[in-house]
């Protein structure tokens, strides 16, 4: 399993309201995408910057996700680039499902 940090900067002057709107609009794009196992939406105020921690089966499934059309739609959007990180997961603990996910070996 791979995680994906994503974060981008808002744009000067949108709303709290207006980033949770997108966001729930999309929620049901990546509910259909088979190669995604969760996805937490992040908002910081504070810093002006919103993203997302996703959880996908692999990375080859992180970049078909995030691909390039996916990035102009957030430059077009928000008016930045993402900065985009991955990290191995070998293990996940998920105490709302109460459940422990393990990356099974290759």
């Amino acid at each position: 399993m791979i995680t994906e940090l994503v974060l981008f900067d808002l744009p000067d002057g949108i709303t709290r309201e207006q980033v949770v709107a997108d966001m729930r609009a999309s929620a049901a794009h990546w509910r259909a995408n088979a190669d995604l196992i969760r996805k937490n939406y992040l908002y910081d105020a504070a810093n002006g910057q919103a993203g997302g921690v996703y959880l996908w089966k692999s990375k080859d499934a992180a970049l078909r996700g995030h691909d390039e059309a996916w990035r102009v739609r957030i430059m077009r959007t928000y008016g930045s680039k993402p900065s985009v990180r991955y990290f191995a997961t070998p293990l996940v603990v998920d105490n709302a499902l109460r459940d422990v996910i393990e990356e099974i070996a290759a």
